[in-house]
């Protein structure tokens, strides 16, 4: 069962959080001491964090930089501000994802979901097709062959396995990319598309990531 923690100060928003992820097979924590956050988040070690931006003694802008000093932990922020300012810089000091309040619990559901997804899809190997996808390594291996991925082009995969058998817009492998700190414009996505496409071929599986003209690529 994953753990999620609240850092969240309203404890009537707090109690429906932990509410919600505990009927949904998620085991909701909730942080109770505020004047030492960050230590407290490090002992629990949650598979997730939902961070309010608003929290006693310290901004959770600032306490989410403090983390990831420390921990790629996934973080969603979850707010009543609604500025583009406050998005741009949560997800520019490392958060994965940002909601508003009220939030839609089924959409907060499903970024949760995907979020952990991915985070799996970063720590355990990967069977697809006869080649194992090593991502700490950042390595495609077949038998004896182990290739080596760049950094972009291990995001890029790892991001069409988790969307695999669906079509993945170049507009959002961008946006993963951007959310990694690497910036990437149309050009550079297409060369790493095709240093990742030669790189499958090498492995054995030269088909695997399909263009589809004007929606982008899908991983078969």
């Amino acid at each position: 069962m994953k753990r999620i923690l609240i850092v969240e100060d309203d404890h009537v928003i707090s109690n429906e959080l932990k509410e919600m992820l505990d009927s949904s097979n998620y085991e909701g924590i909730i942080l109770n001491d505020f004047n030492n956050a960050l230590k407290e988040i490090l002992e629990i070690n949650p598979d997730l964090i939902l961070l309010d931006i608003n929290i006693p003694n310290m901004n959770g802008q600032i306490l989410l930089k403090e983390l990831r000093r420390e921990s790629n932990i996934p973080v969603i922020m979850v707010t009543s501000r609604k500025s583009e300012v406050d998005e741009v810089l949560s997800m520019s000091y490392g958060a994965d994802d940002y909601v508003t309040k009220p939030y839609n619990p089924t959409l907060l559901l499903l970024k949760i979901n995907a979020i952990l997804k991915r985070t799996e899809l970063k720590t355990n190997n990967i069977n697809y097709h006869g080649i194992t996808i090593i991502p700490s390594k950042g390595t495609i291996k077949k038998d004896n062959l182990e290739i080596i991925l760049t950094k972009n082009e291990m995001i890029i995969l790892n991001h069409l396995l988790n969307n695999v058998g669906n079509i993945v817009t170049r507009d959002d492998l961008m946006t993963e990319l951007w959310n990694n700190k690497e910036y990437i414009n149309d050009n550079a996505l297409s060369v790493n598309i095709s240093r990742l496409r030669s790189k499958l071929k090498e492995a054995g599986v030269g088909e695997a990531i399909e263009t589809r003209k004007g929606q982008g690529y899908i991983l078969k």
